[in-house]
């Protein structure tokens, strides 16, 4: 909270102009504070978030963390003399925590105008020893969609945003996929399974190196392993403090996906062909590849260009006739 309190006032917003403060509602609560307080802080916030979707505003509510707020509903139930559920937590703890997301949402505001507002809600869970299958979690995951699983190791190792895409998931794709395939000629959901698998091979192709090390893979897998480190690195990290990282179109997000996931049928399909993998993992166009982030949203253009400048390369260090059944 003193973190946010700090940087915000120095942080413009991008639409205005006008430092970032102006536009956020702060609710604080600390593990002093009567429990009655800790409870209701929830509610508040909640209630002030309709109370600007009802003026036609998109609000978005972080509840950092809905864990600390189910504690407050298990003292006070305690207190209370109610019966205790699962670890001492009401038994209407699923019920209260559905009452709560059930909040969000888009809708036409009542009135002449017609005006359309929206609250979108991200609530923080954080379960005692990382332990997933507490109440809070399970009861959370029933009713919410969508999850991202935070890694400290990650963190650790400054990838940010430290979201576990293993672990992580949305019940939103079908639909998703099914908007962004008319917007990107039915690619999008394609490519994004296709990276996926790819990076869920490199989790299994990890635990074979720690073993026995990376010399003992074969070929397509050394390239498996080289595509997820790009997709890694080039695609999922992303600065949200840079000037042009900080922000990434779906247009510009599709471009870069498909040129890494080309890269990887290239690079096969050359590998087969007998070129060294040296050579094709130190092509100058892998650096080109890792700075598509940094293009601006007028220069996108350019990642198009990166294909045919990815098979020269690629060709060039093919040996001639060389055998497509090789390695």
């Amino acid at each position: 909270m003193t973190d946010v309190l700090l940087e915000f006032p120095e942080l413009d917003d991008p639409q205005t102009g006008q430092p970032l403060m102006k536009r956020t509602t702060l609710i604080a609560n600390t593990s002093n504070m009567p429990v009655a307080a800790r409870e209701a802080s929830v509610y508040t916030a909640i209630t002030l978030a309709e109370y600007y979707r009802d003026m036609g505003y998109s609000v978005a509510l972080m509840a950092d963390s809905t864990s600390r707020w189910a504690e407050a509903l298990r003292e006070m139930s305690g207190r209370l003399e109610e019966m205790p559920g699962e670890e001492g937590y009401p038994a209407y703890l699923g019920t209260r925590l559905a009452s709560f997301y059930e909040r969000a949402g888009r809708c036409i505001v009542n009135g002449k105008e017609g005006r359309e507002g929206s609250i979108t809600v991200i609530g923080a869970v954080s379960p005692p020893g990382g332990d997933l299958s507490e109440p809070v979690t399970q009861n959370t995951l029933r009713v919410t969609k969508v999850f991202w699983g935070l890694d400290a190791n990650l963190a650790y190792q400054r990838h940010f945003p430290a979201i576990n895409w293993l672990s992580s998931y949305s019940l939103y794709t079908d639909r998703l996929d099914a908007y962004w395939d008319e917007k990107f000629d039915d690619q999008w959901s394609s490519l994004r399974v296709e990276a996926m698998s790819l990076l869920e091979q490199e989790s299994q192709l990890n635990e074979v190196v720690r073993l026995v090390g990376i010399d003992a893979l074969s070929r397509d897998e050394r390239m498996v392993m080289e595509t997820a480190k790009s997709l890694r690195e080039d695609f999922l990290h992303q600065n949200a403090f840079h000037e042009i990282d900080t922000y990434a179109s779906m247009d510009k997000q599709f471009k870069m996906l498909k040129t890494i996931v080309n890269f990887h049928h290239a690079g096969l399909d050359a590998l087969h062909k007998g070129a060294p993998m040296n050579k094709l993992f130190n092509l100058p166009v892998r650096e080109q590849i890792a700075r598509m982030r940094y293009l601006e949203e007028k220069d996108i253009a350019q990642i198009d260009k990166l294909d045919d400048t990815m098979k020269e390369q690629i060709n060039a260090i093919v040996p001639v006739g060389g055998d497509s059944n090789a390695a």
